[in-house]
């Protein structure tokens, strides 16, 4: 497993832009949280981890180049460890109200509709993530003021712990130059990619 890009912002912070843009600048796999939905009991090996029965992560990302967005947003240190080249980009949103307001239409709608779900794959997928926010996020990662705390700690930390020669931090309207720059690419004469607004995310419901 060799990364080039560890992401460090957790979902809703323009992760599935940014899975987009570095696949076209690195020319390879971004894993995100669409690899997990993509790909057959892939949620039993991030449960395993998140229960601390499995470490491997090195067997599902041996393929990819970047890694962004949860399951492996809570896992950056040990990423960012065994990629000691790789940068580290923190994705924000402007203001944590914002994020919020994104997370609760999205993650939180579609995850509570999941492990109700009389689905059995949906609602072990859903079931799955909900213990990851748990144990790596906040107990309160459907409560307003819990998860806006949670989101603020989680970005003050990696501000903290990550080297600083290593670390980006980046929002969806800063575009390409910011991320060009640190890992020494031209700007592409494209635009950046827009993916995943709230609107696609619940029309996909995921």
């Amino acid at each position: 497993m060799t990364l080039r890009v560890v992401g460090a912002g957790v979902g809703r912070t323009g992760t599935a832009s940014l899975k987009r843009a570095l696949e076209l600048l690195l020319q390879g796999r971004c894993y995100h949280m669409l690899e997990v939905l993509a790909e057959p009991d892939a949620d039993l090996f991030w449960a395993a981890v998140v229960r601390g029965e499995r470490e491997d992560l090195r067997s599902v990302l041996g393929g990819f180049v970047a890694a962004v967005d949860w399951p492996t947003t809570a896992f950056w240190r040990e990423l960012a460890a065994e990629n000691p080249d790789a940068l580290i980009l923190l994705s924000t949103r402007e203001s944590p109200d914002r994020w919020w307001t994104s997370y609760e239409a999205t993650i939180v709608r579609i995850l509570k509709e999941r492990i109700a779900s009389d689905d059995a794959l949906l609602a072990r997928h859903g079931a799955m993530v909900v213990e990851l926010l748990r144990k790596t996020f906040t107990r309160g990662w459907d409560e307003r003021e819990q998860a806006i705390a949670a989101y603020e700690r989680h970005n003050e930390e990696v501000r903290a712990c990550a080297d600083a020669e290593r670390l980006l931090e980046w929002q969806p309207g800063d575009g390409w130059e910011p991320i060009c720059a640190a890992l020494g690419f031209a700007v592409p004469d494209v635009a950046f990619p827009h993916e995943n607004t709230t609107a696609e995310f619940n029309a996909r419901g995921s």
